[in-house]
């Protein structure tokens, strides 16, 4: 047989190492790796790409991601680029004065560090846009900024009780601040107007082309249904799916609506049946157990600490009740049902573990693949149980560096020993636990080299240090292996994220080879070319 596309001059990243120097592909799938002798697979229609030092390594996968709310975003009110209160308020008001037809002001993508105590005023809108209501989550979508207008709207005052599964931040005399933490969010995100199905497909798309800009092939979409008034991204992957214009892979973990308990399960269940359309199905449920440590929501064993370092009685919110979570988890397991779970404190991290070691007691074991997404704080009595139980660790590597966010809203009300546990990417490698890596974007940055350099590095890309917790630190065939078959084995694609004879041949070639260069400078390279099945989806201009 002879190649359709034939790359050359090495290196290639395998699952032996990076000592072959050529891949020959041919009907979407990998014909051969080798050395020079794979050129006598071309012929007169072979494309041929002169690697010329580049690494090619298998397509990235994101284990983590929002794409259609990323999308959205990009096209609305977009502050993921402002790092200062002033820029931030700035930005809206240039938005607001460009779109004076939009009857609400929608976007988000704000930096909590940006803001005194991560919570932004409604004055500081009501100086900038008066008289349309204003709803801008922010950026890890756990939180969002209000004016006063849409405090109105929703009804929102001084004697609104804060819901069981939020808070509504006020100011000193008790009003409403203008900063919804959670649940609280969707007194006034219920009152935004939707998006049209033709702006979700836009957004898709929009995100996808981006994604394939960095390398990535495939990705679980971490929300699939109505959340906090997000856009449900169902309709526009079963759209893109029977076009063709999804030309990625994508896994849809269905969302666990935690007001409702175990009659919602044959939703999920039909709703699984609707999907397996192209390249799209869901067959994830996802369960958000808790929320995040900034806003003191991040479920943990012990209570948060105040600014004066004093204990407080807060150990954050589970929103999925713990003591029902593994009947939940079991019946799922036995309908075959993967379960995606958001666990950043450790108290959520425990019970996630709970249920799936209660699933597997009860139905054996089985090829369900449970992963843990976030892992922020782990109890290192926590660590070794990953491996024991096949629950696979799903890191987002960016978030594992000294910035504003963690050292002025995050250690200091951990306390020394749990911030000491954070982000134990290198105990639950060493412990036998598997990784998948992700960004859950649009929280963070979707490139993986990004997140590959803060797994190695432990410091941000283009920072000198001091690295956050060093022993923690992965190495650069470790990292890649998260982004890549770690990720492919959650997404249950196991003829990807590796690069033999056989597999799809969903392939990326970087612009350098970052083995060779030292570690502080992986964050430098970029993606040449990104294929999917063979197909060219990205070049670099």
């Amino acid at each position: 047989m002879r190649a359709d596309l034939l790359f050359t001059g090495g290196p290639v990243l395998t699952p032996g190492g990076r000592t072959a120097t050529a891949v020959a592909v041919a009907a979407g799938r990998v014909l051969a790796v080798g050395g020079e002798e794979l050129r006598d697979l071309a012929g007169p229609g072979t494309d041929v790409v002169d690697l010329d030092g580049r690494l090619l390594l298998p397509g990235f996968q994101d284990a983590h991601v929002h794409p259609v709310p990323a999308g959205l975003e990009m096209t609305r009110c977009d502050l993921t680029g402002t790092a200062t209160a002033e820029e931030t308020v700035a930005a809206v008001r240039a938005y607001a004065d460009a779109h004076p037809e939009q009857e609400w002001i929608l976007g988000g993508g704000w930096s909590m560090e940006a803001f005194a105590g991560g919570t932004p005023a409604r004055e500081l809108l009501d100086a900038v846009v008066p008289d349309r209501p204003v709803y801008l989550p922010n950026r890890d979508h756990h939180g969002a900024w209000v004016n006063s207008r849409a405090l109105e709207l929703a009804g929102i005052g001084r004697d609104t009780p804060d819901p069981a599964d939020g808070r509504i931040e006020r100011d000193a005399s008790g009003a409403p601040g203008g900063t919804l933490q959670e649940g609280a969010m969707q007194l006034v995100g219920r009152l935004t107007p939707p998006a049209t199905p033709a702006e979700r497909l836009a957004a898709l798309l929009h995100a996808q082309r981006h994604l394939h800009a960095l390398g990535i092939t495939a990705w679980q979409d971490a929300l699939v249904g109505d959340f906090l008034g997000m856009d449900d991204p169902a309709q526009a992957y079963l759209t893109a799916a029977r076009d063709g214009s999804l030309t990625a892979r994508v896994t849809g973990a269905l969302w666990w609506d935690r007001e409702r308990g175990a009659e919602q399960i044959p939703e999920l269940v039909e709703k699984r049946a609707a999907s397996g359309v192209g390249r799209f199905r869901a067959g994830t449920v996802k369960l958000m157990l808790d929320g995040v440590a900034e806003n003191h929501t991040a479920a943990l064993l012990e209570p948060y600490l105040d600014r004066c370092g004093c204990v407080t009685a807060n150990r954050g919110t589970s929103f999925i009740d713990p003591r029902r979570l593994p009947a939940y988890v079991t019946e799922l397991d036995a309908l075959g049902f993967q379960c995606h779970f958001h666990a950043l404190g450790d108290r959520a991290v425990r019970d996630a573990l709970d249920a799936v070691e209660a699933a597997r007691a009860a139905n054996g074991p089985g090829d369900t693949r449970p992963h843990l997404a976030h892992l922020q704080v782990v109890h290192p009595d926590d660590v070794p149980r990953f491996a024991r139980l096949g629950a696979t660790a799903n890191i987002q590597p960016l978030w594992a560096a000294h910035e504003p966010q963690m050292d002025e809203l995050t250690i200091p009300f951990l306390g020394p020993d749990r911030a000491a546990r954070q982000y134990p990417f290198g105990a639950l490698l060493r412990s036998g636990a598997r990784l998948a890596a992700g960004s859950d974007w649009p929280v963070s940055s979707p490139d993986p080299l990004q997140g590959v350099h803060v797994a190695v590095n432990r410091v941000e890309p283009g920072g000198t240090g001091p690295v956050f917790l060093p022993e923690e630190r992965l190495d650069l065939a470790d990292a890649l292996t998260a982004y890549t078959a770690g990720s492919a084995y959650v997404n249950h694609l196991d003829d990807t994220g590796r690069i033999a004879a056989g597999a799809l041949a969903d392939l990326v070639v970087l612009d350098r080879d970052p083995f060779a260069g030292p570690p502080q400078a992986i964050s430098d390279t970029r993606v040449a070319l990104t294929y999917v099945g063979g197909e060219l989806v990205y070049a670099a201009g």
